[in-house]
């Protein structure tokens, strides 16, 4: 019925179709080992279980709960429902104050408890680096 020529275009485009079809599969499987999924106190709050897997909470910084001792920086994020405390130790970013959003990356002891390895601060879209503003001053 069909040609020598029209069978291998038949295959050629098939095994293409499959291919692609394999790195689309395989692209999105390793993408989702290693996407840490930011969520508000409130949706940790809702939680049934647990998991001890590395997880962003994300909100504000609680007005009047920075406490910073020698090692560690101890605050509460809130979304203005729940709210979760968060220790962490290392530098904070110079955006990081109270009032102002930012994100915790670190590992969950309870509901209400987050052990941070890392933070960010979160800024609005009007943000400026100081060296850029200082130096629009100037003109």
């Amino acid at each position: 019925m069909y040609g020598k020529k029209v069978k291998l275009r038949i295959l050629f485009i098939s095994l293409l179709l499959v291919s692609v079809a394999l790195s689309i599969y395989l692209i999105l499987k390793s993408l989702e080992e290693n996407v840490v999924y930011f969520l508000s106190p409130t949706e940790i709050r809702n939680l049934v279980e647990i998991e001890n897997k590395k997880i962003r909470v994300g909100g504000m910084v609680k007005n009047n709960s920075i406490i910073i001792d020698s090692e560690n920086v101890n605050f509460i994020i809130t979304d203005f429902k729940n709210e979760i405390n968060v220790n962490y130790s290392g530098p904070v970013p110079n955006l990081f104050e109270e009032g102002k959003g930012v994100v915790a990356e670190g590992f969950l002891k309870d509901q209400s408890f987050l052990i941070a390895e890392k933070i960010l601060a979160k800024h609005d879209e009007n943000y400026m680096p100081p060296e850029v503003a200082e130096s629009l001053k100037d003109k």
